[in-house]
Order: structure tokens, then C-alpha cells, then sequence
């Protein structure tokens, strides 16, 4: 039996970055975070086309999972509270039980393969998480690097859609030249608000959310480069209002750079420089779709969300 008093921990292995969240109960129902770590690790690299897990993305993987191992054997992490995630990558690749099995065996704990629905629903719990229900209905996305999910409720989740847009997805099937060319920018913004057509369809008031929430890395860095941030300070992303007129702006400089001069913008990591411009293509399709005028960054997210249902089932 785990201790309650004890940390927990969350790790998030999605399609371009792997993450880890320890964190400990604040004596309020709560939990502090003690740790937080992300590494680009591409899992998802080529899934979309071949259907499988390539071995050196494994293999990277593999690596940041021992050393977040090592990170949570540090703060004494009990091996019944950590839940491992796995997201849209390992949905769409047919390999995907033998790289389960070798990280259960580095890290003590299998990875969880979440449904679309089931990644919405964490999302929105760690977003809100904090935020006054006054301000709802939320409509909360998390715009990752294969697939989006976007939930909509004000205390739970009442309606949610998982739709095949993300940062990696996008920029393997359209972004080829170094800038894009402009015809693969808008086949990419194309494809995405055809997808974006299912959250008018099926959710319905969630383009009219008092306050709409954007999740995940492209998200965040399109904040971090607008205020121009160097060093990423998550403080300062954190409930950031990003407007459409700032993360279009944002989009025309990085679409229109060479990767060598993209990576020169304060706020942008460069291991993420190669996907930022589709992440981009997938959020102004969102704001453009939705008609969103501005959105709420958060730097809560399904990490956080994972880590607080490690101590519900305690």
C-alpha cells in the first residue's frame, strides 16, 4: 500500500515530447509540483506514414523513461503511483505493445494507451484546475503533435473530440520546403479546418466558450515567442492571453524563415523548430474555424490532470 502523504508522479508520452510531473500532496486537496521536465523525443516520427514506431524514436524514448526513473527514485516515488500515458503516436502505430513492454520494464509501470476521449478529459481537468467555474463554459485544447482534443464543460466535461491534427502530423504530409512554400501552408491550414469543421458539428456552443484554454507546446511557444522570452519562463506563459492577431503574426514570421533563422526568435526551443511551423498551421486553423478572438495559454495540462487521478485511486 502507497503512502498518501507520498509524491506522485505523471509522465506523458505523446507524439513529439516526452514529459514528467512529480509532484506531492499541498495539504489542501491539491498537489505541489516538485519536478517538471520535457525532452523532444519525436516518438511519433513517420507513424503517419509507415504505422509503426520507428526504433531509433524508441530508443530515444527509452532513454528520457530511464532517466525520468532515476528522477522519480530521487524523490521516492513509489512504483503504484506512477501513471504512464501514451497518446496518439501509440493509437496509430501497430508496434506499439513491444515498446509498451520495454517501458514498463524501465520505469515500473505500463503505459496507459488513452483513448481520444480519455486525453480530453484529463486536459480539461488539469486546465481548469484552479480557474473560477464563473468563467465557464471552458472550451479547453490540447494541440499536440499528432492528434487534438478539445473538451468542452464548465465543472466536468459534458462534450469532446479528438480530431488526427497536430504539429508532427501536419508538417510530415505538407511541410517540405525550408521555408514552406505558400501552396503547403495552405494545404496544412486546409486540412486542419476541414477537421476543425467536426468541433462546429459535434460540440455544440463550444465556439461561443466564455473562455477558451489552449494546451501543449506549440501553444506555448507561440506565447513565449510573442512576449520574447529568453529564457522560457512557464511563469509568464501561464494564463497568457494569446489573441488571433498575435499568433497569425507569429505564424507569417516563423512560416517565412528558414529553420536556421527561426531558431534565432527569443521563446522558441530549437528541437522544436522543425514542427513549429505546422503547429502553427493547426492553431490559426483553429482560431480562423472557431472564429476565436483570443485564447487562455495554460501550462496545466494533462500532465497535471494524470498526476491528480494518481491520487484519486490511492
Amino acid at each position: 500500500m502507497t503512502d498518501p502523504s507520498g509524491p506522485v508522479a505523471a509522465i506523458d508520452c505523446g507524439t513529439n515530447s516526452t514529459r514528467l510531473l512529480v509532484a506531492e500532496p499541498d495539504g489542501d486537496g491539491g498537489l505541489r509540483a516538485l519536478t517538471r521536465l520535457m525532452r523532444i523525443t519525436r516518438l511519433g516520427q513517420d507513424v503517419d506514414r509507415t504505422g509503426a514506431l520507428a526504433p531509433e524514436a524508441v530508443e530515444r524514448t527509452q532513454a528520457v523513461l530511464a532517466e525520468y526513473r532515476a528522477v522519480m527514485d530521487d524523490h521516492g516515488v513509489a512504483p503504484g503511483d506512477v501513471r504512464v500515458a501514451a497518446t496518439s503516436a501509440a493509437r496509430d502505430a501497430a508496434n506499439r505493445d513491444e515498446w509498451f513492454a520495454a517501458a514498463e520494464a524501465t520505469v515500473g509501470a505500463r503505459p496507459e494507451l488513452l483513448t481520444g476521449a480519455e486525453e480530453a478529459e484529463l486536459s480539461f481537468r488539469g486546465a481548469t484546475t484552479g480557474l473560477d467555474p464563473a468563467r465557464g463554459p471552458f472550451l479547453v485544447f490540447d494541440l499536440g503533435g499528432g492528434s487534438t482534443e478539445l473538451a468542452y464543460g464548465t465543472t466536468e466535461v459534458t462534450s469532446s473530440v479528438s480530431l488526427e491534427v497536430g504539429c508532427v502530423r501536419l508538417t510530415e504530409r505538407f511541410l517540405e520546403g525550408d521555408p514552406p512554400r505558400p501552396e503547403e501552408l495552405t494545404a496544412a491550414i486546409s486540412y486542419a479546418e476541414s477537421w476543425f469543421d467536426d468541433v462546429l458539428r459535434k460540440m455544440p456552443g463550444a465556439a461561443t466558450a466564455p473562455t477558451v484554454i489552449g494546451l501543449a507546446g506549440t501553444v506555448t511557444t507561440v506565447a513565449a515567442v510573442e512576449i520574447g522570452l529568453d529564457p522560457y519562463d512557464r511563469d509568464r506563459t501561464h494564463h497568457f492571453v494569446l489573441t488571433k492577431e498575435a499568433a497569425e503574426d507569429v505564424f507569417r514570421t516563423l512560416a517565412t524563415e528558414a529553420r536556421e533563422d527561426r531558431i534565432a526568435n527569443p521563446g522558441l526551443e530549437e528541437a522544436r523548430a522543425d514542427v513549429i511551423v505546422g503547429g502553427c498551421c493547426a492553431l490559426v486553423a483553429l482560431y480562423r474555424r472557431l472564429g476565436l478572438d483570443e485564447v487562455l495559454v495554460s501550462e496545466s495540462d494533462i500532465l497535471d490532470g494524470l498526476a491528480a487521478s494518481v491520487g484519486d485511486r490511492r
